[in-house]
């Protein structure tokens, strides 16, 4: 049954244990650090009872309606209602919130349309991760996922005589009930707000490291779960107008301890199975759908960026200047080149040959590729139009409290296009998603959030058509020798 972001909001209040540094928080739905954000995600569940979105954000089997990150696309107009579902999300958290539920909801969804890969090793747990899925879409949960380790801390070290293990997340413990998990896994964005937590290992584990190949769904209220959150830049918002965005959209993102945490065997979908491990997102849809989310909510961003470029150029009445001018069509190339990415990922869709249908993988790769790669160039674009402009405005809206500081700003700081009120918000949202602390946050994010660069080209090299490029070239080769070439059509 689809929640109202009441119903999601009273659902946080589970005695899931979140720290702020040495800060223990209560109750994530009323503390600064995360109110803001998780009322966001209520935002999300409230759409799909809007008119405007439902069609979107939802789809309709056997009588009842779940929502649409949980349909296994079966026809090319399943893959674009999926997508759309993706891009209604982003829309109404202006690309700002990475994790949300659509992610790890295209992870769960990839899953069960080839749900014989967990059957594969010893052990048989096709009908766990099916009978979960099940449960997801009907309980209508949001998922957060942890799949890297610690870094640098992978092998067994010692100090002295004594061995100390490392911190790493594993298995400590089975038996007929389940097994007990124990360590660290990294990086549990939105994990503050979701429900259940995907754990997993997404990077190559050694041999020897078998205890550690555990994928499972831990409960955000699991006793001896324990979530550390990096540092709230909600908390630090002077208001919702002078930091528009990390006011409303710090998503938050989360260490994931675990203190002899019991999982039931239900809930175990990978054991003891390192290669298993590992395949399970790259020989299903599972990777493929959830990034595919990645590039539309990526797309979403560079048209916030684009469109906030456009307004502070006109705003300081710059933007007729020819190379501004030029500056400007070369972002708009950028979108479109994004955006037709994001199209194609449908448009040159995968038949698994099992009745269902997937993004096309090595586009959708090369979509994140080119993402992490202009990442950069964009931002420092817009922030070379924005010049010092950013910084020439009061410090906060208090400016308006005081009448005699009112007056003077609404009368000297009004530009020839745009009242100083206009100019005030423009300046305030470029500063918040240029140059905060927030938008330093999402720069790292935006060239780490799938590993290095180098991660995303191996994905790259592995997806690439290799056979129809390599025959290509073949083609070419095969088509002369020493004698004289001979055109097509002629014969002397």
């Amino acid at each position: 049954m689809l929640k109202t972001g009441a119903d999601y909001l009273e659902s946080l209040r589970d005695g899931r244990v979140v720290y702020i540094g040495g800060e223990r928080v209560d109750d994530v739905t009323e503390h600064p650090a995360f109110r803001n954000g998780a009322r966001s995600y209520a935002r999300l569940y409230d759409a799909r009872n809007d008119p405007k979105y439902r069609a979107d954000l939802t789809y309709e089997e056997n009588g009842e309606r779940f929502a649409a990150y949980y349909l296994k696309p079966r026809t090319k107009a399943d893959l674009e209602h999926r997508s759309r579902c993706s891009q209604v999300i982003a829309d109404l958290t202006c690309g700002m919130m990475g994790r949300s539920p659509d992610f790890i909801g295209g992870y769960l969804t990839g899953a069960v349309m080839q749900p014989e890969i967990y059957d594969r090793g010893q052990h048989k747990f096709s009908k766990h991760v099916l009978a979960y899925f099940d449960k997801c879409r009907r309980e209508d949960l949001f998922l957060s996922h942890a799949v890297t380790p610690l870094q640098g801390s992978k092998d067994t070290k010692f100090s002295g005589r004594e061995a100390i293990q490392t911190p790493q997340l594993a298995v400590v413990k089975e038996d007929d009930s389940g097994v007990t998990i124990s360590g660290i896994k990294l990086l549990a964005t939105g994990a503050a707000f979701s429900h259940d937590i995907w754990i997993g290992n997404i990077q190559p584990l050694a041999p020897g490291h078998e205890k550690e190949s555990i994928t499972c769904m831990v409960p955000n209220n699991a006793p001896g779960l324990e979530l550390w959150s990096r540092k709230a830049f909600e908390r630090y918002a002077v208001s919702e107008f002078d930091n528009p965005v990390s006011y409303r959209f710090d998503e938050s993102d989360c260490i994931v301890v675990c203190k002899n945490v019991k999982i039931p065997w239900e809930r175990v979908f990978t054991h003891n199975d390192i290669p298993l491990s590992r395949a399970i997102y790259f020989e299903t849809p599972t990777h493929t759908l959830s990034n595919h989310q990645a590039a539309v909510r990526y797309r979403t961003k560079l048209k916030l960026f684009l469109g906030l470029a456009r307004r502070i150029t006109q705003a300081n009445s710059i933007d007729k200047v020819p190379a501004v001018m030029d500056d400007l069509g070369h972002l708009a190339a950028l979108y479109g080149q994004m955006s037709g990415m994001v199209e194609g990922q449908i448009q040159a869709f995968e038949t698994l040959g099992n009745g269902y249908l997937n993004y096309n993988r090595y586009l959708m790769y090369a979509s994140i590729y080119f993402a992490y790669q202009q990442y950069d160039h964009f931002v420092g674009k817009v922030r070379e139009l924005a010049g010092g402009s950013v910084l020439q405005m009061p410090a906060d809206i208090s400016v308006l409290d005081n009448e005699a500081t009112r007056e003077t700003f609404e009368q000297l700081w009004q530009g020839q296009s745009a009242s100083a009120m206009d100019r005030f918000k423009v300046q305030k949202l470029a500063w918040d998603v240029l140059a905060s602390e927030f938008a330093a946050r999402h720069w790292q994010y935006e060239r780490f959030y799938m590993g290095p660069a180098y991660i995303v080209r191996a994905h790259n090299l592995r997806e690439a058509p290799w056979p129809e490029i390599e025959a290509y070239t073949s083609a070419l080769l095969d088509s002369y020798g020493p004698g004289p070439l001979l055109l097509p059509g002629r014969e002397d």
